[in-house]
C-alpha cells in the first residue's frame, strides 16, 4: 500500500457475477475506502471514484454479503460478523446466602471439557448469590470477553485465571485420562493478566501444534509470574493432589513446599473440592493438614465444568467425544471423564 492509502500491486479476488476475478499487479490504483465500499455492497449514488457520473456503479456490481443473509443474530461466524450485545435476564439475588466466590470454573471455551457458555455460568452465579466468579479455562483466556460482558451487565465481580497443562507429550484428544499436570493460576490485576497471557502465548507458540502448549519447568513459569498470580493447588492433576494420590503425604508436602518456594507462600492456597466421591473426604483432610503445617490458607471450590445439574448429560457427552469412547464407557468414571465431576457453584 502506498503512502496515499491506495492498493498498489496487491493480488485480490473480486466477486463479480458470482465468480472470482483475478487481480493482477497491473490494476488501477484503488483507494481502500472504495474497496471497502465495493465489498460491502454500497452504491456510489451514481458517482465513481474518478468524479464521473455513474462510472463507479457501472464498474462494480452489487456484492451481497453471504453472512448478512438470513442471519439469526447469533455469534457464529456462519451467521454474522458481529456478536449481539449481551442482554441479561431478570434475576433476583437470594438473601441470607453465606459469602462464597467460585475460584475454579471452566466454560465451554475449554473445548470438550466445559459444557456451559460463560454467560450461563455468570447468570447461575448471580442466581445462587455468589460474591464473585473466576473463569479458569484451559491454557487460554478464550472465554473472558463474553464472561466479562455478562458479568458487568449482571453486576457480578470477576476474576480471570487459567489452568495450565504442563508436561503434555502431545495433543490429548482421544486420551481417556489426559496426561500431564495442571497448574491453576488467578491473575492479580492488569499486570498479572498481561503476564499470564504472555506466558500462555509463548507456550502455545513453543508447542508447535494445536493442543500442546509447552510451558517449560515450574521455575520458568514462576520467574515470570511470581507476585502477580494466586496459585491454587488445583484438581487431582495438580502437583500436590497428584503426589498425594500416587506417592503419599510426604511427597505432597514436598510439592507444596516447592510451590511456595517458587511463587511465594503469600500467593499459594490449598484447594479443597468435594463431589461426593468416596476418596474426597480423606483427600481433603490430608490436604487441609498439609496447609496447616505449611501455614497456608485453604480454598473451597467446586471445580465447575457446567452451570446447572441439567448440563451433566451434555458434559458427559463432551467427555466421551474428547476421549473417543462410548457413553457407556465414559459415564460414571470420574477419572476418565473430569467434566462429569463438575457441579453448579453452590
Amino acid at each position: 500500500m502506498g503512502a496515499s492509502g491506495r492498493i498498489e500491486g496487491t493480488r485480490y479476488g473480486v466477486l463479480r457475477d458470482g465468480e472470482v476475478a483475478a487481480v493482477s499487479f497491473h490494476n488501477p490504483r484503488l483507494p481502500w475506502s472504495e474497496l471497502e465500499r465495493v465489498l460491502s455492497g454500497r452504491s456510489t449514488g451514481g458517482k465513481g471514484s474518478d468524479g464521473g457520473k455513474g462510472s463507479g456503479a457501472e464498474r462494480h456490481l452489487h456484492v451481497v454479503d453471504p453472512l448478512a443473509v438470513d442471519a439469526d443474530g447469533g455469534d457464529s461466524p456462519a451467521w454474522s460478523r458481529r456478536r449481539e450485545h449481551y442482554r441479561p435476564p431478570e434475576l433476583a439475588r437470594p438473601d441470607g446466602v453465606p459469602p462464597y466466590a467460585e475460584l475454579h470454573a471452566h466454560t465451554n471455551f475449554s473445548f470438550l471439557d466445559g459444557a456451559s457458555h460463560p454467560e450461563e455460568l455468570a447468570e447461575e452465579a448471580v442466581r445462587l448469590g455468589l460474591t464473585a466468579l473466576a473463569v479458569t479455562d484451559h491454557d487460554g483466556f478464550y472465554g473472558v470477553v463474553r464472561f466479562a460482558e455478562a458479568a458487568r451487565a449482571l453486576g457480578l465481580p470477576t476474576i480471570f485465571g487459567a489452568e495450565l497443562s504442563l508436561g503434555l507429550p502431545g495433543p490429548q484428544n482421544g486420551v481417556p485420562d489426559p496426561h500431564g499436570n495442571h497448574l491453576l493460576l488467578l491473575a492479580h490485576g492488569h499486570e498479572g493478566y498481561a503476564r499470564l497471557a504472555a506466558t500462555i502465548a509463548r507456550a502455545q507458540l513453543r508447542g508447535g501444534e494445536k493442543g500442546r502448549p509447552v510451558y517449560g519447568e515450574l521455575e520458568e513459569i514462576a520467574a515470570d509470574l511470581r507476585d502477580h498470580v494466586l496459585v491454587l493447588t488445583g484438581c487431582r492433576k495438580g502437583h500436590v493432589p497428584a503426589a498425594l494420590l500416587t506417592e503419599g503425604v510426604d511427597a505432597a508436602a514436598r510439592e507444596l513446599d516447592r510451590l511456595t518456594a517458587l511463587f511465594g507462600a503469600e500467593t499459594v492456597a490449598v484447594e479443597l473440592t468435594d463431589h461426593g466421591h468416596p476418596v474426597d473426604g480423606d483427600r481433603n483432610d490430608a490436604l487441609a493438614e498439609l496447609a496447616t503445617a505449611a501455614g497456608l490458607p485453604t480454598v473451597a471450590t467446586n471445580n465447575v465444568h457446567y452451570a446447572t445439574p441439567g448440563r451433566r448429560r451434555l458434559a458427559t457427552t463432551l467427555a466421551a467425544v474428547r476421549a473417543r469412547r462410548s457413553l457407556d464407557e465414559i459415564d460414571g468414571c470420574p477419572r476418565r471423564a473430569p467434566p462429569t465431576c463438575g457441579t453448579a457453584p453452590r
